[in-house]
């Protein structure tokens, strides 16, 4: 097994980042059952995600009645509420991880400080900066995709599927929806890294070297509007208002957690969860690896794969020496 450096890691996961078996050859029945199970039947964030989706259509969604039309009142209130959601959840971890650093540098990738003062950030501040572009682009244009689509449902122009009408495909569309994020997700992710469209939009997330909670919804609209457009889906295949929001909720919430820049949020003493996302931020040190995300091995059929480990960093290093000495030519 290849040794994992620190590479100037304080924490690193136990083993090299490993990818869903799901995609394994020959497949391995155990292997694909505890990391089903790792994920949907215990306590986990993708988990407490579906119960917050579930909560959102029963209590904290408008009335089907009042979306038929578009109206400033209910459009209002689900503004409000995912403001709400990513106040809370990225909010709540900034607080607990960075300033009261209720478990200090337990489970942290990387221990250096956000950037306090630096000209590349908006309002010169790492976390004004995050701040600012998740609340004001990212829940506006997060919300604006929402209301769109439960318009959609309301009158029809969206295909519906109720529980009734085919409960097993029913469950099977929340199991789905990541491996089809993963999917588009790493192919918006790979057009991002295009130059042109690098240097317009996507470069304002990769300010961010060293992340935290409030960095993973930090981008530019248009790329916000690309990352999001994965929920379109739903405007082609049948489902119900809650596989959206479920769908919905992962991609912003779990962008939060996944940048949390801790493996995992340690409660107490032996209490704790996954939380960060190895994977990702391996990504954001070393830019041309790990566009997609676990779930889907794209990365790994197509060459862009980082395990974390020493042999990973040099083959990075020595590919972006080969394509620096090509520029130059």
């Amino acid at each position: 097994m290849p040794v994992i450096s620190k590479l100037g890691w304080n924490h690193t996961p136990d083993q090299p980042v490993g990818l869903t078996p799901l995609f394994d050859w020959p497949p391995s029945p155990k292997k694909i059952i505890q990391w089903i199970s790792g994920i949907w039947l215990r306590a986990s964030i993708r988990s407490a995600i579906l119960a917050l989706s579930i909560l959102t259509w029963l209590f904290l969604q408008p009335d089907t009645s009042r979306v038929v039309t578009f109206k400033f009142d209910w459009i209002a209130e689900m503004y409000l509420r995912n403001l709400a959601l990513m106040t809370v959840v990225a909010g709540g971890l900034h607080l607990w991880l960075y300033c009261y650093k209720k478990q200090g540098a337990d489970q942290q990738f990387d221990t250096r400080d956000l950037s306090r003062i630096s000209a590349r950030f908006t309002f010169g501040k790492q976390v004004y900066d995050n701040v600012f572009w998740t609340l004001a682009s990212g829940v506006t244009i997060w919300t604006a995709f929402e209301v769109v689509t439960m318009w959609g449902y309301a009158n029809g122009y969206v295909p519906y599927l109720a529980f009734n009408d085919n409960p097993a495909w029913f469950v099977l569309l929340f199991l789905l929806q990541p491996l089809w994020g993963g999917f588009h997700f790493y192919w918006i992710h790979r057009a991002l890294h295009w130059p042109p469209l690098y240097r317009l939009a996507h470069s304002l997330h990769h300010r961010n070297i060293n992340v935290g909670p409030w960095s993973g919804m930090s981008m530019h609209p248009i790329e916000h509007i690309m990352y999001l457009s994965g929920v379109l889906i739903h405007w082609v295949i049948a489902s119900h208002p809650i596989h959206f929001l479920f769908h919905m909720q992962v991609k912003t919430l779990e962008a939060v957690t996944s940048h949390a820049g801790h493996q995992k949020l340690v409660v107490s003493k032996g209490t704790e969860y996954e939380l960060g996302d190895f994977f990702h931020q391996l990504h954001h040190r070393y830019f041309e690896c790990n566009y997609g995300t676990i779930e889907m091995p794209l990365d790994r059929w197509f060459g862009t794969f980082h395990s974390g480990t020493v042999s990973d960093s040099k083959k990075i290093k020595m590919r972006k020496h080969r394509e620096h000495k090509e520029t130059q030519r």
